[in-house]
């Protein structure tokens, strides 16, 4: 009897393609499957909460899949994936779920952070190993307005102009309704962290919403007119989509 394990997974996302199965590409799912397909001795398809960009980490990516090895205890499966895969990807956790656990379909909110690290002048450079994790800001904005901006998009949120290009493709009768649970700004030492909580998310959305929030801020954009903006759902008028190294996945909650 096949059974249902859900893996807690972290990678650095720099040298992938992104999380999805790509041909001719490096996937996080690509090498997470071959090594299943080592321990099983045949192919085993591993579906995850949803994918991440090129360049993404994760710290707390979910995924499930169905083994037919019934001797081995679900933890198990932590050590024994971790020998075979790359440094670059590790499993944090794993746990056996109801056959009917879906990693995505079944996902109830997840998290994102974005790091940004202060590098304002010649006396206060970023650390080389912070590049590959934070990007770098160069001004320090005012955090209180930054969290007005995300107060806007609280509750059910049309989030029409934050649509990457290929959500932008779809129907026009496709939702980009989502709901946002938090959307807030903090400082930890010399970062500014950006935390977003979501049902689920558009392609490239939290890049859109963290670029457009630091265009406006530095712009001196009332909260009530960046309301505004965002109700509009006019895609020219969001911010920059800011660049995928310093974003994380950070946990999905079932």
């Amino acid at each position: 009897m096949n059974r249902n394990i859900k893996l807690t997974i972290a990678y650095d996302g720099t040298d992938f393609c992104g999380w999805q199965r790509q041909e001719n590409n490096r996937s996080v799912q690509e090498e997470i499957e071959k090594a299943l397909e080592k321990i099983h001795s045949h192919p085993v398809n591993l579906a995850g909460s949803g994918r991440t960009d090129s360049g993404v980490h994760a710290a707390g990516q979910a995924a499930n899949f169905f083994t037919d090895i019934g001797s081995m205890e679900a933890g198990r499966f932590v050590p024994a994936l971790n020998s075979l895969l790359p440094r670059d990807v590790r499993i944090l956790d794993a746990c056996e779920e109801q056959d009917n656990f879906h990693a995505r379909f079944s996902a109830r909110m997840r998290t994102y952070r974005y790091q940004f690290v202060f590098c304002c002048g010649a006396t206060n450079p970023a650390m080389p190993h912070e590049s590959r994790y934070h990007l770098p800001l160069h001004r320090y904005p005012r955090i209180g307005i930054l969290n007005a901006y995300g107060r806007l998009l609280s509750g059910e949120t049309d989030c029409t102009i934050f649509a990457g290009a290929g959500d932008n493709a779809l129907t026009e009768d496709k939702s980009k309704n989502r709901y946002i649970y938090r959307a807030y700004f903090y400082i930890d030492r010399n970062t500014l962290v950006f935390e977003i909580c979501a049902n689920a998310f558009l392609r490239n959305m939290v890049r859109s919403v963290a670029g457009t929030f630091l265009h406006y801020e530095e712009t001196l954009t009332p909260p009530e007119k960046l309301r505004e903006i965002i109700a509009s759902g006019e895609r020219s008028l969001a911010g920059p989509t800011l660049p995928p190294r310093g974003l994380f996945l950070w946990k999905v909650e079932y």
